[in-house]
Protein backbone atom coordinates (compact mmCIF):
# COMPACT_ATOMS: atom_id res chain seq x y z
CA UNK A 1 0.00 0.00 0.00
CA UNK A 2 1.37 3.39 -0.95
CA UNK A 3 1.49 6.30 1.45
CA UNK A 4 -1.50 8.63 1.02
CA UNK A 5 0.43 11.82 1.79
CA UNK A 6 3.23 11.33 -0.72
CA UNK A 7 2.23 13.02 -3.93
CA UNK A 8 3.83 13.60 -7.31
CA UNK A 9 7.20 11.90 -7.37
CA UNK A 10 7.49 12.56 -11.12
CA UNK A 11 10.00 15.37 -10.65
CA UNK A 12 12.57 13.10 -8.96
CA UNK A 13 15.29 11.42 -11.01
CA UNK A 14 16.15 7.74 -10.77
CA UNK A 15 19.23 8.58 -8.68
CA UNK A 16 17.23 10.75 -6.30
CA UNK A 17 14.62 8.01 -5.91
CA UNK A 18 17.38 5.47 -5.24
CA UNK A 19 18.91 7.69 -2.56
CA UNK A 20 15.53 8.25 -0.93
CA UNK A 21 14.76 4.51 -0.98
CA UNK A 22 18.08 3.79 0.72
CA UNK A 23 17.40 6.44 3.38
CA UNK A 24 13.90 5.17 4.10
CA UNK A 25 15.16 1.56 4.24
CA UNK A 26 17.69 2.52 6.93
CA UNK A 27 15.02 4.34 8.93
CA UNK A 28 12.63 1.40 8.55
CA UNK A 29 15.29 -1.00 9.81
CA UNK A 30 15.94 1.21 12.83
CA UNK A 31 12.23 1.57 13.64
CA UNK A 32 11.76 -2.21 13.48
CA UNK A 33 14.76 -2.81 15.76
CA UNK A 34 13.46 -0.23 18.25
CA UNK A 35 9.99 -1.81 18.14
CA UNK A 36 8.24 1.31 16.81
CA UNK A 37 5.43 -0.46 14.97
CA UNK A 38 3.45 2.58 13.88
CA UNK A 39 6.52 4.35 12.55
CA UNK A 40 7.57 1.19 10.71
CA UNK A 41 4.16 0.95 9.10
CA UNK A 42 4.31 4.56 7.89
CA UNK A 43 7.85 4.10 6.59
CA UNK A 44 6.85 0.89 4.86
CA UNK A 45 4.06 2.70 3.00
CA UNK A 46 6.42 5.54 2.06
CA UNK A 47 9.00 3.02 0.85
CA UNK A 48 6.39 1.35 -1.34
CA UNK A 49 5.49 4.71 -2.90
CA UNK A 50 9.11 5.48 -3.79
CA UNK A 51 9.83 1.93 -5.01
CA UNK A 52 6.76 1.99 -7.22
CA UNK A 53 7.85 5.22 -8.89
CA UNK A 54 11.42 3.91 -9.18
CA UNK A 55 10.24 0.77 -10.99
CA UNK A 56 8.01 2.86 -13.24
CA UNK A 57 10.88 5.16 -14.22
CA UNK A 58 13.21 2.22 -14.85
CA UNK A 59 10.61 0.58 -17.07
CA UNK A 60 10.14 3.82 -19.03
CA UNK A 61 13.89 4.19 -19.42
CA UNK A 62 14.24 0.61 -20.65
CA UNK A 63 11.31 0.98 -23.02
CA UNK A 64 12.71 4.17 -24.55
CA UNK A 65 16.31 2.97 -24.67
CA UNK A 66 17.80 1.59 -27.87
CA UNK A 67 20.30 -0.45 -25.83
CA UNK A 68 17.64 -3.07 -25.17
CA UNK A 69 16.58 -3.47 -28.79
CA UNK A 70 18.06 -6.75 -30.01
CA UNK A 71 15.89 -7.18 -33.09
CA UNK A 72 18.74 -6.40 -35.48
CA UNK A 73 21.22 -8.58 -33.55
CA UNK A 74 19.29 -11.85 -33.29
CA UNK A 75 18.47 -13.84 -36.39
CA UNK A 76 16.05 -16.70 -35.79
CA UNK A 77 15.62 -19.06 -38.75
Amino acid sequence: MEHPFINNLDSLTIDELSTKISDITQKLSWSIRMNHGHMAQQLSMALESYQSKYREKLADTAKNSTDFNFNDKINVK
